[in-house]
């Protein structure tokens, strides 16, 4: 792994690209074939009468910001209430995943960044759009955008403000650049308020977003957790 060190408070991690683009379409001419069948498909359903196409938006809601993420989520709440869980997180993660139900299927290897206080990480993937899909679900269409994948680089204080992370000055980012061989998930900081909260409660409170580290959870609502 190189790693380029910035002058301007942040750091740069990634992984030497040898991308063989095997998974969900990395290579353009792929995508835009896999694109077309998608179509084809989703149209002959619609003609039929299968589907309708709020059906298939509703499908693909769900999939992108509630099962997919979810499923991330889980990870996260259980590495915030078990630090036995936690520590086989950052010694190997693809298998602890596997502790809450997680497959990693085609995942080669994945790899958690723990937020902490003074320390915020990012993922991004500079080349193409590698992602954590099996644990993240589908990524958002900014995480794939070229703007988003050059400027988090550059300058990601100015990219996470932009959309809505303000950072300390005194915390350092780190920016992690996913490969074909790695990808990565964010562990993003426990919110305030939250001590009596089990499990499931603290999954429901995790974002698709800060377990790529463009948000920070704000803290629960008071009362949150206790007992009536």
């Amino acid at each position: 792994m190189s790693e380029h060190h910035h002058h301007d408070g942040h750091d740069h991690h990634h992984h030497d690209h040898d991308h063989d683009h095997d998974e969900h379409g990395h290579d353009p001419a792929m995508a835009r074939a896999q694109a077309i069948r998608a179509e084809a498909l989703e149209s002959i359903l619609v003609d039929k009468g299968v589907l309708t196409p709020t059906e298939v938006d509703h499908y693909l809601e769900t999939w992108n910001h509630r099962i997919g993420p979810m499923i991330g989520a889980k990870v996260v709440a259980r590495a915030w209430v078990d630090d036995g869980f936690r520590q086989r997180l950052a010694a190997d993660a693809t298998a602890a995943v596997q502790e809450v139900g997680v497959n990693p299927g085609r995942l080669e290897r994945l790899e958690v960044l723990f937020n902490e206080p003074g320390v915020h990480n990012v993922v991004c993937c500079t080349l193409c759009s590698c992602y954590p899909w099996t644990i993240l679900g589908l990524p958002p269409s900014w995480y794939k955008s070229p703007e988003y994948r050059s400027r988090i680089v550059r300058e990601p204080r100015a990219v996470l403000s932009e959309m809505g992370l303000d950072l300390e000055t005194d915390t350092r980012v780190q920016v992690w650049d996913s490969s074909s061989e790695v990808r990565y998930l964010v562990i993003p900081e426990r919110p305030a308020g939250t001590e009596g909260m089990g499990e499931e409660e603290l999954a429901a409170l995790v974002t698709r977003d800060s377990m790529i580290g463009v948000e920070r959870l704000a803290p629960a609502p008071s009362g949150a957790g206790q007992a009536s």
